[in-house]
């Protein structure tokens, strides 16, 4: 026989077994080395090999002991064990795949098992350890949990797009400001879709080609850079809108609703204008410096007050330049000083101060500072030139008026007494006569010499109250105090007038308590001035009338109230009636007011310390107060 035909087909088969045994050695030794557990069942799907990575997760002393044991490395699963699953995939002749639950090594692990079906000849499988890829989805899954929670509490709305341009999340501002309903996020409508249904509802700006327009915003997803418009839409809700592309192709958009913002800065620009005109309008010029002094707000009025370039405040120059140019303008540049301490004051003390100075052309200005509540400093300034002018001509006036009624007093207290001395000769005269000295007069001669005599005495009465009258307004009045008692007084008073009152057909009634007391007094002057109401009562109480005089002790003193029902005053009245003599009403000369017993009596209290005061209604009468001290 020939044997060369069959060693030859003989040597290749040994070839080929060697090379299996090579191939199988290889994948045995790579299958031994995978760092994850793999195995092989036989057709009754009993474990036949396991790798070195199964023994240690299912913690064995060896592979022969795991096969021996058939130790699964998975428990059984609802209801299925390992080698069940396995025999499924064999019949099915279909890989099954699933993620279990596992201990490792003593530690609770997230297994992928995959069985391989391998036909007649069994199944093999492995297990990745997903535990941490788990992990981390679980941590990417709470993640975006929380950053969509975040993001539904922003007052921005927020929408993100996928690569496929479909709506992937939209935060609750977003589907408020868009109206968007539940059914967007059940189905997903893409990004072109999205627009066109919010063109239905109005929420997009109104275009001119809106597919054109449409096609331009699909562009920001392969957009480089960050997209940014603002939306006017037909309702007055002013949008603005964000597009950030995403490396991932998608798209977040993000869409801030302006509408009350914008609203609040045309109020605020209104404001600014309507503020800028009411501090231009101001009489006085104004300015406001922070607290590091530099100028902050002023009105054309403080420009033009100071003389100074608007340019130049333009820039917000600092207190010290700003007083460098002031200073150029003042009669005493020193006193530009004065004007950065008020705004120091103001600003870093925050306490007021002011102060005067006057410019070069001749003006005078008056400025103060006061503190903010925002921690800045307000200086005022008021050009007080005319007012100054006018202050300085009432200033002399007064003095000129005051050297005339000076004057005046001492001419009125010269001519008193001037008066006096030929008045007291003529009274003297007249007494010689009427004692009858110079022989018997006849009737007609007694009734003039008694005329005479009467006259005398009223007109000495009268000077003697323009003397007093005219030493009171000039402080020079002297008085004789003396302890006294009122009450007494006043009864004196009261009989020496009965003839005048029953004269008059009036009543007098006089009140008083014996307890009243005494006080410190000048007893003439007192009795002139209590005198004097007396005698303006007497005089204004018609037939029939009544007075009523009360004499009382009081805690703020002794008052002494003289009240009638006579024909009484008005207010302008009231008020004249205590003056004695006063300028006329054009300032041209002396006008006199009826009577000056009511003024010598109010100047003869006052000089005692105490007060008068009158009160009067036209036709009810008029009642006097006085309170001694």
């Amino acid at each position: 026989f020939d044997f060369s035909e069959s060693e030859s087909e003989l040597n290749a088969l040994r070839s080929d077994a060697a090379r299996a045994r090579s191939d199988f050695a290889a994948l045995v030794g790579l299958i031994e080395a995978a760092p994850l557990p793999m195995w092989f069942r036989g057709p009754d799907a009993k474990l036949r090999l396991v790798n070195s990575a199964y023994v240690a997760a299912v913690g064995a002393d060896s592979a022969d002991a795991v096969i021996a044991e058939q130790r699964e490395l998975v428990e059984r699963i609802d209801g299925l064990t390992a080698a069940q699953v396995a025999d499924q995939a064999r019949s099915r002749n279909l890989p099954i795949e699933r993620i279990v639950a596992a201990t490792i090594e003593g530690q609770r692990r997230a297994l992928r098992v995959s069985d391989l079906p391998l036909g007649e000849e069994g199944v093999a499988g492995y297990a990745f350890d997903i535990e941490e890829i788990e992990e981390q989805a679980r941590a990417l899954r709470a993640f975006r949990e929380a950053q969509r929670s975040m993001l539904d509490q922003l007052s921005v709305g927020v929408a993100q797009f996928d690569a496929k341009h479909r709506l992937a999340f939209a935060n609750q501002p977003f589907h408020r400001i868009f109206a968007l309903g539940t059914a967007a996020m059940v189905d997903p409508p893409s990004f072109e879709q999205w627009l066109a249904a919010t063109r239905d509802l109005g929420r997009l700006p109104e275009v001119r080609d809106f597919p054109e327009w449409r096609r331009e915003r699909a562009e920001w997803f392969n957009a480089d850079a960050p997209q940014e418009e603002a939306w006017p839409l037909r309702d007055g809700t002013h949008l603005r809108i964000v597009a950030q592309p995403m490396p991932d192709g998608g798209l977040v958009l993000v869409a801030e609703d302006q509408t009350e913002q914008l609203a609040l800065s045309a109020m605020r620009d209104t404001l600014l204008r309507t503020r800028t005109a009411t501090f231009d309008s101001l009489f006085e010029s104004i300015a406001v410096f922070s607290p590091d002094g530099r100028l902050q707000l002023w009105n054309r009025r403080f420009v033009a007050d100071w003389g100074l370039e608007p340019e130049y405040l333009d820039n917000h120059p600092r207190i010290e330049a700003l007083l460098e140019r002031i200073a150029e303008r003042l009669v005493r540049p020193a006193q530009a000083k004065a004007v950065g301490d008020v705004v120091r004051a103001a600003t870093l003390e925050r306490t007021q101060r002011g102060g005067r100075t006057a410019l070069s052309d001749g003006r005078t200005l008056e400025f103060a500072g006061v503190p903010l509540p925002d921690g800045n400093g307000l200086l005022t300034v008021l050009d007080i030139t005319d007012s100054q002018k006018a202050e300085d001509a009432l200033r002399e006036r007064n003095v000129a008026l005051e050297e005339a009624d000076a004057v005046k007093t001492r001419f009125l207290a010269n001519m008193s007494y001037e008066f006096r001395t030929p008045l007291t000769s003529i009274g003297g005269f007249a007494e010689l006569l009427q004692s009858g000295v110079a022989g018997e007069l006849s009737e007609q001669g007694r009734d003039y010499v008694d005329a005479i005599l009467s006259s005398v005495e009223r007109l000495g009465e009268q000077i003697e109250t323009v003397l007093e009258l005219s030493q009171s307004e000039a402080g020079l009045l002297p008085l004789a105090l003396e302890e006294l008692e009122v009450l007494p007084l006043v009864t004196r008073l009261v009989r020496d007038r009965e003839e005048k009152v029953r004269a008059g057909e009036i009543s007098l009634d006089l009140r008083g308590n014996p307890s009243s007391g005494a006080i410190m007094a000048d007893k003439r002057r007192l009795s002139r001035a209590i005198g004097h109401i007396l005698d303006n009562a007497i005089a204004a109480t018609a037939p029939g009338g009544r007075i009523l005089v009360e004499v009382a002790r009081k805690k703020a003193g002794l008052r002494i109230v003289i009240s009638d029902n006579g024909h009484g005053m008005n207010q302008d009245e009231a008020a004249r009636a205590l003056d004695g003599y006063r300028m006329a009403a054009d300032g041209s000369g002396v006008e006199r007011r009826q009577g000056l017993g009511l003024p010598l009596a109010r100047q003869l209290i006052e000089a005692h310390g105490g007060k008068l005061a009158l009160a009067s209604q036209k036709g009810m009468g008029t009642t006097v107060t006085v309170l001694l001290p």
